[in-house]
């Protein structure tokens, strides 16, 4: 992993409601920390003493972490007859079981108790997510491979 990708995931961090992303590679790990005032980035290699130590302060980002967490519920706010599945998990979101399938869902399915509409990938970990209610998915709140945050709005259903 090389300087710029390490910003573009600083970046990606910034933008989302995580607070902390860890990835690890054969020969270094990176952990990416995001707090009120500060977003750290330790990066440590095999052959390093110490780990490396990057601070920027808040003022110098581009977004606050207060506004990813509102663009979902304004997305809620226009339909009052639907119903939000939500992630029960810290993670990467993805629509697809693998690189290779289809969708899991797509706007328009319908769905059923128990039917796997996502996968989450936790530690390197692919947990699959359940619907606990029947009904048709009206809206994809996430976009596949992005970030998503404990309790953050996966997708809209509309009950049936």
């Amino acid at each position: 992993m090389d300087f710029k990708q390490i910003q573009e995931l600083i970046k990606m961090v910034n933008k989302s409601n995580i607070g902390e992303v860890s990835i690890e590679q054969k020969d270094f790990k990176v952990t990416i920390k995001q707090k009120e005032e500060n977003i750290t980035q330790v990066v440590s290699a095999p052959m390093q003493a110490a780990p490396v130590q990057m601070v920027a302060p808040a003022n110098n980002m581009q977004q606050t972490t207060a506004t990813p967490a509102e663009k979902p519920k304004a997305a809620e706010a226009p339909a009052a007859n639907t119903v939000t599945i939500k992630s029960p998990m810290i993670g990467t979101f993805y629509r697809k079981s693998s690189p290779d399938k289809p969708n899991l869902v797509d706007v328009g399915s319908e769905i059923a108790p128990g039917n796997v509409v996502c996968v989450i990938e936790a530690m390197k970990l692919f947990n699959e997510i359940e619907c606990e209610i029947k009904g048709k998915i009206v809206k994809v709140l996430v976009e596949d491979s992005s970030p998503v945050e404990y309790d953050q709005p996966l997708f809209l259903v509309e009950p049936a």
